[in-house]
């Protein structure tokens, strides 16, 4: 008998057997009903790897009786999809195609415009998988022909039953009982980073491998470790992983939240990305700590240089504690509000002329010598001086306002003191 993954072999064939998903494939989950209702329409799934897409098409194709053609983005070409479409009104495929594509996100537009005629007369009912956001992914006139189903990752909860069926169908393969130390085969359902694929393979891996003793598999805990390190990472330099990781470490650093910034630094760090976890405290350290601690600044450009130069593993050290710092300082996002409102105003083309008594002092001995009228503000008490500083059109306009902590309210009232002590005239020093 050929060999048969047992990934493959333990692929259920009828929906209540699907791992997780039950928000879609519920009792009451709208893809449910639409495939029992038998009527399936232009599907696009999307989600992580292993996760049942492939898996729910399957069952589609057996309940429509369509011939099911399975593509992948990756290697196919148009002249794949016009063989497949030669078939249609044939014996071979008298009612029309079921279409599986995987990876539709690496078809160019081109090639996903090329489905589009067949899907739109029912020639091709499409079922394409993806596990990038499929609305970015995507072209939208294939979007617009195609209703979207998110497939959730699954949950060590969910994956633990699978994990044990995938044992007993290995116990079957190999005539022999498995004798597992506590703890291993929920090691492999929190392991697998909610891939069953990924857990199968473990299963798989860890009792052929398994040493025999008085006709007994035993299997420890090291072992499994052994097979399923790293597999709960879910990380791709271009995917939605890789954005969502770094969005967390962003938000959680923002949120005052030490623990979980530790916690997402330390899986782009395992995952070998740190320069994706430098450009995120570089940049709150200015966006979300600001003025409330200004010399957040320095001290997590000093931590980034001491990684730079220490490298991995050692740089976790610095980047951790930079982490920490943000996490744990005062917040203020006056920076950011006040920058953002001046670009805003910028791009609606509220800029004006800049005041005489600001421009380059090139234009005074350029044949045009009039009095600049600047004042310069060293030459007052206090070290400054009432004076127009914005153009005209825009005199008046506040970007900046101070934030509610201890930094900036001390900074408000020093300058509300010295704008105060000021007489009438102020143009004398």
């Amino acid at each position: 008998m050929a060999y048969r993954p047992l990934a493959d072999e333990i692929r259920p064939s009828a929906l209540d057997d699907v791992v997780g998903q039950g928000h879609i494939l519920g009792k009451d989950g709208l893809l449910r009903r639409i495939i029992e209702g038998g009527d399936v329409p232009n599907l696009i799934f999307y989600g992580p790897s292993g996760t049942g897409k492939t898996t729910v098409a399957n069952i589609i194709a057996q309940r429509t009786r369509r011939p099911l053609h399975r593509l992948n983005a990756t290697t196919a070409a148009i002249s794949d999809i016009k063989e497949i479409m030669g078939q249609v009104g044939t014996l071979l495929a008298p009612e029309g195609v079921l279409l599986y594509l995987d990876e539709i996100q690496y078809f160019n537009k081109k090639q996903q415009q090329s489905l589009l005629e067949f899907m739109e007369d029912g020639r091709i009912t499409l079922i394409a998988s993806t596990t990038e956001n499929p609305f970015f992914a995507v072209f939208g006139a294939v979007l617009s022909r195609a209703t979207v189903f998110e497939f959730k990752q699954i949950t060590p909860q969910e994956a633990l039953p699978a994990v044990e069926r995938g044992f007993s169908i290995m116990e079957q393969r190999l005539g022999a009982q498995a004798q597992c130390e506590p703890g291993v085969k929920e090691y492999i359902a929190q392991a697998c980073g909610g891939d069953i694929r990924k857990a199968m393979n473990a299963v798989e891996l860890l009792l052929s491998a398994a040493k025999r003793q008085q006709g007994k598999l035993l299997v420890t805990l090291s072992d499994a470790e052994t097979v399923a390190q790293k597999s709960a990472m879910r990380y791709d330099r271009e995917g939605d992983a890789h954005f969502d990781i770094a969005s967390a470490l962003m938000k959680s650093l923002r949120g005052s939240d030490p623990d979980a910034a530790l916690h997402y630094l330390a899986r782009l760090l395992e995952a070998g990305d740190m320069l994706t976890a430098i450009r995120r405290l570089l940049c709150s350290a200015s966006e979300d700590v600001g003025m409330a601690y200004p010399m957040a600044v320095p001290i997590v450009k000093a931590c980034v240089d001491n990684a730079l130069q220490l490298g991995l593993p050692e740089a976790r050290l610095p980047l951790a504690q930079a982490a920490v710092l943000l996490a744990t300082a005062p917040k203020s996002n006056s920076v950011y509000l006040g920058i953002a409102a001046a670009q805003a105003d910028i791009r609606r083309g509220r800029t004006g002329d800049i005041p005489r008594h600001l421009q380059n002092v090139h234009a005074d001995s350029s044949g045009m010598e009039r009095d600049q009228g600047y004042l310069y503000p060293h030459d007052f008490p206090g070290h400054w001086v009432q004076q127009q500083y914005l153009p005209d059109e825009l005199a008046g306009t506040q970007y900046y306002h101070f934030g509610p902590n201890k930094t900036e309210q001390a900074a408000r009232r020093y300058w509300e003191e010295i704008k105060k002590s000021k007489g009438p005239d102020q143009t004398k020093p």
